[in-house]
């Protein structure tokens, strides 16, 4: 019975192993940047499909590449098992690498059919490889999808402005990883076994980092741009708001403010402010950010050309809408206005389109509301000013809707009745501790903030 020499199979085992070291090398380090990718993109402030597309690719090739050197495979001890997986990672690969080229939009309409012919077929020859195994008929079919959709992203770079370095680096890296391949294949028909393909792709994969790298950067720079950019907008927006209400005899006012981004679209104004008279309004403009903002600070220019109507809420909410329509791109802006008068005790109150203020009188709660069209909609739209007696003690609280909007974890809103129950449970505070106390309370109620809130309190002390 034939004896195996030990010595011949140990030399063979050193002969596969000398010969697979170096693409076993290669493997853990293209995986090593795949990991490394990844925790990066996973640790960015926003996610970035470009890193993930990839740290995708480095992992699936590098993987693959090990699978294919380590010594099980090599001495053909492979289990069934493996040798699937192995084939199904192979023919996953192209995916993550043509999603990346479409990320880039260096390719424009090419880039997106070549990607839209790749990983709907990979995605089947993979299930069909973990299903019946490494099948010729695969590889045949995947070499020639994949050779169709390289030609076209190729004939796209070839098109694309050459003078982006972007371009260019891609470019260079594509061709040198489908020449070492070529090679690979060619030499194998000449009975040779010059796999030099994983140097090429080490030297594209590090041309498709720097572009990505660029890319994170360059994003990186514009959102640190942005940010200071509306830390700017927002100490400019917040000087637009009054301070405080100027000390009077007659008036307690405190307002509280929380916007739901950098710049929101709340605004309030002091329009009238001495001893014997309050002119307070509140306006919220729709939508939020930066838009909103813009159109708030409209808002603030609009009521400079009222003062002569403080007096008459319905006159001042008509002409802050004849400035406002036509110029606030289709936004539109609810706002409540009202105007206290000591020594008539009386309110006068009007309001387009907004919730109605909140009075509370003896521990009760009184709806006041006198509402028109929301203003910057339509030029036809004309209100009236309701008046209601006033007494000592009485307090006047008026809110956008982002406090009764407001919403738990079970998308339960805060509503008003639980507002008007809020309010009567800050009876015995002053106007600052109460506004203070229905924010933290709704910030509570809402953790993740959906909107701007905002809350102006009038304590008439009589």
């Amino acid at each position: 019975m034939f004896q195996p020499d030990p010595q011949l199979a140990r030399s063979e085992v050193l002969r596969i192993f000398n010969h697979a070291q170096i693409y076993l090398f290669l493997g853990a380090a293209i995986s090593s940047v795949g990991v490394v990718s990844s925790l990066f993109a996973l640790l960015r402030r926003r996610f970035d499909p470009l890193l993930l597309w990839f740290a995708l690719l480095a992992l699936l090739y590098g993987g693959r590449l090990w699978m294919r050197y380590q010594l099980l495979l090599q001495l053909d001890l492979r289990p069934p098992v493996f040798w699937r997986i192995y084939t199904a990672v192979g023919f996953l690969v192209p995916i993550p690498a043509f999603f990346f080229f479409r990320e880039l939009n260096l390719l424009g309409r090419a880039g997106r059919i070549a990607c839209n012919i790749v990983w709907p077929i990979a995605s089947m020859l993979a299930l069909a490889g973990l299903i019946f195994g490494s099948q010729q008929i695969f590889w045949n079919i995947n070499n020639g999808f994949v050779a169709i959709a390289l030609l076209l992203v190729s004939i796209a770079l070839i098109r694309a402005d050459s003078e982006k370095d972007d371009i260019r680096l891609v470019r260079r890296g594509l061709l040198l990883f489908s020449g070492c391949a070529l090679y690979g294949n060619v030499s194998e028909l000449f009975g040779r076994h010059d796999n030099i393909e994983p140097f090429g792709f080490v030297v594209l994969l590090a041309c498709l980092g720097i572009v990505a790298g660029r890319r994170a950067l360059g994003k990186e720079q514009q959102l640190s741009i942005i940010q200071k950019e509306l830390e700017i907008a927002q100490r400019i927006q917040l000087s637009l708001l009054p301070v405080s209400f100027p000390i009077s005899k007659r008036f307690q006012v405190a307002a509280r403010y929380v916007p739901m981004t950098s710049v929101a679209g709340d605004f309030y104004e002091y329009v009238v402010a001495s001893d014997d008279e309050a002119g307070l309004l509140i306006a919220d403009v729709s939508g939020h950010g930066v838009p909103a903002a813009l159109i708030a600070s409209m808002v603030e220019l609009a009521i400079t050309t009222q003062h002569e109507n403080a007096r008459t809420p319905a006159e001042l909410l008509t002409g802050m809408n004849d400035v406002l329509c036509g110029n606030t791109q289709n936004q539109f802006v609810t706002a409540g206005y009202v105007y206290l008068s000591a020594a008539e005790r009386e309110l006068r109150y009007a309001a387009a389109a907004h919730p109605p203020m909140l009075l509370l009188r003896q521990g009760a709660t009184i709806e006041i509301e006198e509402n028109g069209l929301m203003l910057a909609a339509f030029e036809f739209a004309k209100y009236q000013t309701v008046s209601v007696p006033i007494q000592p003690g009485d307090r006047f609280v008026l809110y956008t809707d982002g406090i009764l909007e407001a919403e738990d974890a079970a998308k339960t809103e805060f509503g008003k009745d639980r507002l008007c129950g809020l309010i009567r449970d800050t009876a015995g505070q002053t106007c600052a501790e109460a506004a203070d106390h229905i924010i933290a309370s709704i910030r509570h109620w809402s953790p993740n903030q959906n909107d701007d809130l905002t809350v102006l309190i009038c304590d008439y002390v009589g």
